[in-house]
């Protein structure tokens, strides 16, 4: 894990947040099949009440993440900050790719009772990314402003003015499960999309159970979520059909009285690749007095 500094607040800021890496990022995409303004899943079973309330709240704390390919290489470097002031939060994940491109999310989300998103600011720029874009949200006017690039070079500005809900999850998403309970049934939270219009999607959160892991031999227990994306009405039936059903993104969070982010398996945009995220430890380079003596 990364060396890590945190602040005197209950719990672990380990996961978004504090930082919607790839779920923020992958709902932003453009595709003709949202129709409809009305995106709610037809099918979807009952969910309990989609505001999570605030279980272990967020302070002080930096980590260093790596971005891979499922087969290991490393994509990107980044770093995950966040400071607390009293009941306010802001955070920033910033990934810095080999190739030059970069990914730049800063959230900023209010903790009293429950989780509420106050801002949201995703930057995707550079050869990694088919679609440069900046989306920015203001949670209490409900303006979104979606600036993207479209196939051809040019740069489009859509702007529009929604009916923000209180479960509102952009950048939320990896804090939310953090702070959900052990055998918690379905929990479906709302976000916003840029299809490349500003629109609001579900995401669906389920619980696949306990899975175990090691850290320096020492075995630990994770839950393994599974977030999948809620086109809903008309255009969620032919999704599948047509390949424009974005994949499920998979979370891996350490459970007990500290909960913790440990990895995550996703797209970072629609259409891309899976890659994985997780904490990185820092390397010295090694003095010359360190040398073995054999």
């Amino acid at each position: 894990m990364a060396s890590i500094s945190r602040g005197d607040q209950k719990g672990i800021v380990m996961g978004e947040r504090c930082w919607p890496v790839s779920l923020a990022a992958l709902i932003t995409f453009a595709s003709p099949i949202f129709v409809s303004p009305i995106l709610v899943s037809l099918t979807a079973p009952r969910a309990i009440p989609a505001t999570v309330p605030v279980r272990y709240a967020e302070g002080l704390f930096h980590g260093f993440l790596v971005l891979r390919t499922l087969e290991g290489d490393t994509v990107a470097d980044g770093d995950l900050s966040q400071v607390a002031q009293g009941d306010k939060v802001t955070s920033r994940v910033v990934f810095h790719f080999k190739d030059g491109s970069v990914q730049d999310e800063v959230t900023v989300f209010s903790q009293r009772r429950n989780f509420r998103l106050l801002n949201d600011h995703l930057v995707q720029k550079g050869p990694s990314f088919r679609h440069p874009l900046d989306v920015s949200i203001d949670g209490s006017t409900g303006q979104v402003a979606v600036r993207r690039m479209d196939d051809d070079g040019h740069e489009r500005l859509l702007t529009d003015r929604l009916d923000i809900p209180e479960d509102l999850a952009n950048g939320l998403v990896f804090t939310l499960l953090k702070n959900l309970r052990a055998g918690a049934p379905l929990t479906r939270v709302s976000m916003v999309a840029a299809t490349p219009k500003p629109r609001q999607i579900k995401l669906a959160i389920t619980s696949q159970g306990n899975e175990t892991f090691s850290v320096a031999g020492s075995p630990r227990t994770a839950t393994h979520y599974v977030v999948k994306v809620e086109i809903g009405g008309a255009a969620g039936l032919v999704a599948p059909l047509l390949g424009k059903q974005p994949p499920d993104t998979q979370v891996w969070v350490l459970g007990g009285p500290s909960p913790a982010f440990v990895k995550s398996e996703g797209p970072l945009y629609f259409g891309g690749p899976i890659w994985r995220i997780e904490f990185a430890s820092p390397v010295w380079p090694r003095s010359a007095g360190a040398v073995s003596k054999d």
